[in-house]
């Protein structure tokens, strides 16, 4: 009699590794990647950790990063802007951002990326000043990328969780830049 096999390697107990691994990426967000952000805005030494290994900043705040290539993270600043592309397929730091999403897979949005960064960024409505640099960052299987965005003025004072609330994907990878609502959400 022929031994019955799984429909799945996950369904077995034989991989659990592979399964955590699974179950680690559903669970992840952007949540995840605006909380680092939160923190690294509020905490001096925490972004200089986020700086210098995006892995050990991303495990600081209880993400697992076991079976995740290595995490960098990209400061913006006055001079310059990062972007985050992956040139051949969707490289995405997904332990601390969850799934791409839909465009950072297209052709479109990775053709665009790399041969003209400062259009591609006012079709989001991220106009930068022209003496800004935009440096784009290819994210790939063997090392991922996030942005450190500059913390948007006017959020002296904030706890993390309002820096948080501030951000999206976009911003986590250059798309975007965080602003702050006419009404923001502390009522200032």
């Amino acid at each position: 009699m022929p031994e019955s096999r799984p429909t799945s390697l996950v369904e077995t107990d034989a991989h659990p590794e592979l399964a955590e691994r699974i179950a680690v990426t559903d669970r992840a967000s952007p949540a995840q990647g605006a909380a680092m952000v939160a923190r690294a805005w509020c905490d001096p030494a925490y972004k200089t950790l986020m700086l210098e290994d995006g892995t050990r900043a991303a495990e600081a705040l209880g993400v697992s990063m076991l079976g995740a290539p290595p995490l960098g993270v990209l400061e913006n600043t006055a001079e310059v802007h990062h972007l985050v592309v992956c040139t051949l397929c969707s490289c995405y730091p997904r332990a601390v951002l969850g799934y791409p999403p839909f465009w950072f897979k297209s052709a479109a949005y990775r053709a665009r990326a790399v041969r003209d960064p400062r259009g591609l960024l006012a079709e989001w409505g991220t106009v930068l000043p022209e003496a800004q640099r935009i440096r784009v960052v290819d994210s790939t299987a063997d090392y991922r990328w996030m942005v450190l965005p500059r913390r948007p003025e006017r959020t002296e004072g904030w706890t993390e969780r309002d820096l948080a609330a501030l951000l999206d994907e976009g911003d986590l990878i250059g798309v975007t830049v965080p602003e702050v609502p006419a009404v923001d959400r502390t009522g200032r």
